[in-house]
């Protein structure tokens, strides 16, 4: 299904105030799926043009996304990459993948905005977004420890988010 015809489906979700069959929809077209998921939340808005989502439950158990009643105000790719961000969340918190330490989880789901190698079929972002989620990305490489188990473990991963930052 191209972008556009995705873009109709989520249009007339929107129409009815569907917005959880929407985010289910979404999720199902660009194969999020992951069975640690308890389904969708509604959190309050930011601003008219700032989102933030963020994926609810304890470690080791099902974990809920919470969105914002107008995610779907926003461009398809962005909200895309928003709720696979979400959705590697989901899969990191489950009891069989557990990633327990934040820093790295972040890494790893911005490193995912970037590359797309678990969610192939999630469309690319703007250059300005792929900067922003690249920044974002070394920010928590950083915080993981200079020199530490974690930052040796994803080097080659930093040092691809900085060539693709330096070819924007």
């Amino acid at each position: 299904m191209n972008l556009e015809h995705i873009k109709d489906h989520l249009n007339a979700y929107k129409e009815h105030d569907q917005i959880f069959d929407a985010a289910h929809f979404l999720i199902e077209t660009f194969g999020l799926e992951s069975e640690n998921f308890a389904g969708f939340g509604f959190r309050p808005e930011l601003e008219p043009n700032k989102m933030l989502l963020t994926t609810d439950g304890a470690l080791g158990e099902k974990q809920m996304v919470m969105i914002p009643r107008n995610l779907f105000d926003f461009d398809l790719n962005l909200v895309a990459n928003m709720v696979a961000h979400e959705m590697l969340h989901v899969r990191q918190k489950a009891p069989e993948s557990l990633v327990e330490d934040k820093n790295e989880r972040e890494f790893q789901a911005y490193y995912e905005m970037l590359f797309h190698k678990e969610f192939p079929l999630v469309p690319e972002v703007s250059d300005f977004h792929k900067k922003f989620f690249g920044e974002k990305a070394l920010e928590y490489y950083k915080r993981m420890g200079e020199d530490s188990v974690l930052q040796n473990k994803y080097f080659e991963q930093k040092i691809e988010v900085e060539n693709l930052i330096n070819s924007l």
